[in-house]
């Protein structure tokens, strides 16, 4: 983020020459390393101070004049113990204050004061000084330049800024509103408790319950295209866009791929993907996120975050995609790789405690919060499976819950075996959640046997939910050919029968990948009949390329 500042060694005056004279002294003594900071009032020190914690810098020393208007500085130097306990106080006093100044130690645990006039400094001023910073430097605060996220650990919208940041890859610390380093940067925001969540940002820009496009700008994600036409638009930053992105780049095509939340797709969330070619060892879907975002990047490819795409249309020779904020970019050539969601589980209780302990996906920034606590699963696919071995880290006991007698209908081989190997994790068969409850969080499951139809009743804080796969292609309804699930029917399956698909004006049939509109592709999990598959995925990204550069040579 940057080169850290330098830490700050902050003087308050109301007398315009003693303010001036203290800076220089200390300026002159210490300005190599420490940054001086100089106020006229109690209130501008403190303002002063408000912004450097936001900044996420350092505050070594405070050296506040005693008699101020409106605020002390025994006043002043209290109030700063609340948002740098750490620095080292000084109470610069005349000699008839000097009563005021022995009661101050008690009062602000002060560590010195100086008597006015302090000259010579070599004498009377710098060995106090230096004392306090050797003293300071053995326990410094602690200097911050990543982004803090202050927020209620039971939070829907603390966990979705959360999320939205791990899933993009942005580092950032987070800390609870009963913090002492949370209540800091609530106070120096000005806000409290209820004014969550709460991002501040390396700079000290502080944001209140903030959107995911205001994240995505401070978390320096690009938000808007740089040009308003290009050779293909990829839709979906999961395996098969980052592939496609990656493969056009590389290959010359003017390539930009829209995402609307984070890159990696459901495959970004798994904890380690251990059957991918090339990896003995697995690579955790982060890890491969990472390494193709930076591959597109590598390429030129622009990648843009934070953008829904809501339409699609054809303009003469062109495709234009409509954005949820009614701009558009247009391009020769689609990739439509937007993947599959997660679908809702039907049951009583659970859409109110969504993000409150029932979460869908993985949800890893959740994982360490699970330490000795019972944590249940529901599905049995993978991507189920490689959420179990996670959380066994951390928790005392991991319950996947499956409709089914066993899980190898659905899960890899590999996968089952570490599961049985793992004694932190139970497989409940026949089992499926008909209700949740809980006040303010989830606390309780109700759990149904499929067979005998038998209810029982469960403690439950953590439910993360694997189930099914949704496309959630509505926006492109009445413009390509779907099936009866909502996936794109693509390249020999539309001419089944021998008949080209309704619309369709050119002499040859559609290309493998390509949708019943002419120079749109579709790749990975949203394509009908599609192997549900991390490689498969990418591959298909790479082969919807090779299609593009077919469809514009034919142009």
């Amino acid at each position: 983020m940057g080169t850290m500042a330098q830490p700050v060694i902050l003087t308050i005056d109301d007398d315009p020459a003693v303010s001036r004279a203290v800076a220089r002294d200390i300026r002159r003594r210490y300005g190599d390393r420490y940054r001086v900071v100089r106020a006229d009032s109690g209130s501008g020190g403190l303002d002063a101070l408000r912004e450097i914690k936001l900044r996420g810098e350092r505050v070594a020393v405070l050296l506040a004049d005693y008699r101020m208007p409106e605020m002390n500085g025994i006043q002043f130097l209290e109030a700063a113990m609340d948002l740098f306990p750490a620095a080292r106080r000084v109470l610069l006093t005349a000699y008839a204050d000097t009563d005021a100044a022995i009661d101050a130690i008690n009062v602000v645990d002060l560590d010195h004061y100086l008597l006015k006039p302090w000259h010579p400094p070599e004498e009377k001023l710098y060995p106090v000084v230096d004392t306090l910073l050797e003293a300071w430097a053995a326990s410094p605060d602690q200097a911050s330049d990543e982004i803090r996220v202050v927020g209620h650990r039971w939070s829907a919208p603390s966990f979705a800024v959360r999320d939205f940041l791990a899933r993009n890859l942005v580092p950032y610390r987070w800390l609870l509103t009963d913090d002492p380093e949370g209540g800091r940067l609530l106070a120096a925001a000005g806000a409290d408790a209820t004014d969550v969540p709460l991002v501040v940002t390396p700079d000290g820009k502080a944001l209140v319950a903030p959107t995911e496009a205001e994240l995505a700008a401070v978390a320096g994600l690009t938000v808007a295209p740089a040009a308003d036409f290009y050779d293909l638009v990829v839709v979906g930053g999961g395996p098969a866009g980052l592939g496609a992105a990656v493969y056009g780049a590389s290959e010359g095509l003017r390539t930009v791929l829209v995402e609307r939340r984070a890159t990696g797709g459901q495959a970004g969330q798994s904890s380690r993907i251990e059957n991918y070619l090339g990896f003995p060892d697995g690579v955790s879907g982060a890890q491969l996120t990472d390494r193709a975002r930076r591959q597109a990047l590598k390429f030129g490819a622009e990648l843009l975050s934070t953008r829904e795409v809501v339409g699609l249309e054809s303009a003469g020779a062109a495709r234009l995609l409509h954005f949820g904020d009614g701009s558009t970019i247009a391009a020769h050539t689609v990739v439509l790789a937007t993947g599959v969601s997660y679908r809702v589980l039907d049951a009583p209780g659970l859409a109110d405690l969504t993000g409150l302990g029932v979460f869908y996906g993985a949800a890893s920034t959740e994982a360490p919060s699970c330490v000795d606590q019972d944590v249940w699963i529901v599905g049995g696919a993978n991507s189920a499976g490689q959420a179990a071995v996670h959380f066994s880290r951390y928790a005392s006991r991991v319950h996947l819950l499956i409709r089914g007698a066993d899980l190898t209908a659905s899960m890899s081989s590999y996968l089952i075996q570490q599961l049985e190997r793992n004694d932190r994790i139970v497989v409940h068969p026949h089992t499926e959640v008909v209700g949740g409850a809980g006040d303010g969080h989830l606390e309780r499951l109700r759990l149904r046997d499929t067979r005998s139809g038998d209810v029982r009743e469960v403690d439950a804080s953590w439910l993360f939910i694997f189930i099914g796969a949704e496309p959630r292609t509505e926006w492109l309804d009445g413009v390509l050919a779907r099936d009866e699930r909502g996936f794109i029917v693509a390249g020999p399956d539309l001419t089944a029968g021998g008949r080209k698909p309704p619309g369709w004006t050119l002499a040859r049939d559609p290309y493998h990948l390509e949708s019943s509109l002419p120079g749109v592709f579709a790749a990975g999990d949203v394509r009908a009949s599609s192997v549900k598959r991390v490689a498969s995925a990418v591959g298909e990204g790479a082969m919807a390329v090779s299609l593009v550069h077919r469809y514009l040579e034919a142009q």
